[in-house]
């Protein structure tokens, strides 16, 4: 029988980009609270819970940018549900969100 342990504590370092609250705000403002892939709004899920809760995807990724830029909200955000924006990060080129419907419906079709 394996024995498994976890918790043992392994230092990284990454470089992690900023990002703009207010940008994130300003793009949910804009679009609201329902995933551009799959459509969900999670409280409707989850109920009152989730209210306001989404993840907000950058459209082209932030990181393969490199420098500090200057973001538009609208032009450069997207929101996606926590799965969905999970899936499109799956891949070292992150999935577009056309991609992700693309995979969604053929689910769905499939069923």
């Amino acid at each position: 029988r394996a024995t498994h342990f976890e918790g043992a504590t392994v230092t990284i370092t990454v470089n992690r980009y900023e990002r703009d609250r207010t940008a994130r705000t300003k793009c949910i403002a804009h679009y609201g609270c329902v995933c551009h892939a799959c459509g969900i709004k999670l409280a409707d899920v989850y109920g009152a819970a989730a209210e306001g809760f989404i993840h907000v995807h950058h459209v082209t990724p932030i990181a393969s940018i490199k420098s500090e830029y200057e973001l538009d909200p609208i032009r450069d955000l997207r929101p996606l549900c926590p799965n969905c924006h999970a899936v499109a990060h799956l891949c070292r080129e992150p999935y577009s969100i056309e991609e992700l419907q693309t995979m969604l419906n053929k689910q769905r079709k499939n069923g």
